[in-house]
Parts: structure tokens; sequence; C-alpha cells
């Protein structure tokens, strides 16, 4: 049976991007660098660790309580831009891309990477 997919909210993505940065920390680590940056007492830390372990999105190690993310940055960057092009979009890529680049100014190097990118998709 297939796993749904993890979504996670802005909190939750703080404690994965240290965990996708230093593969592995206890969570007693975490607390301390997420007080430091962000604020969060080591209660709510570790709410949000138990909230990610129970979705599937970090492993614990015992002992040490040692935390591992068993999701990749890059699945969750696919999974919450399909999301947000679901919700906006009706999951339109080329609508996305139209309307967004119809208002950034981009150079001329820009454009030719993306026709570059455009030119290696296969039909």
């Amino acid at each position: 049976m297939a796993r749904p997919e993890i979504r996670l909210h802005e909190g939750e993505l703080n404690v994965m991007e240290l965990l996708w940065a230093n593969k592995v920390l206890a969570a007693r680590d975490i607390s301390k660098i997420i007080k430091e940056y962000i604020g969060w007492e080591k209660n709510t830390t570790y709410t949000v660790i138990k909230r990610l372990i129970d979705k599937g999105a970090i492993k614990r190690e015992d002992p040490g309580f040692l935390c591992r993310a068993a999701i990749s940055k890059r699945t969750v960057q696919n999974i919450e831009t399909k999301a947000l092009l679901d919700k906006l979009y009706n999951g339109s890529l080329s609508t996305f891309l139209a309307d967004y680049l119809k208002n950034q100014d981009l150079n001329r190097a820009e454009i030719l990477e993306l026709e570059r990118i455009l030119s290696e998709q296969r039909f």
C-alpha cells in the first residue's frame, strides 16, 4: 500500500532543514538550534519532532533520541510544488509558468537557460 504524500507546514520544514543539512542530530541539539534561531521552547520543538516521526518524515534512533530525515528535500519540494499548482492553477504547470514569467524581467542568459531546459524535454 502506498504511503500518503507527506505534507509539511513551515515549522516542520524548519526542523527538516536542519536534518537535511546535518544528516543526523540529537533531538536536544535540534531544540537548542531552534531555540537560538526561532525562539521555540524545548517542548514545542519536541512536539514538532514527534509529529514528524508520526508522519514518517523523521526516523528516530536510540540511544540518544537521534533524528534522521526519512524523506528527501527534493521529494518534499515536489509534493509541495504539486499541491501549490493544484491549489492555485488547477494543476496546470504551463498556466503557472506563463503567468509567472509574464511578470519577470528575465535577462538573456535566463531566457537561454529556460529554452535549454525546455529543449531537453522529450515529447
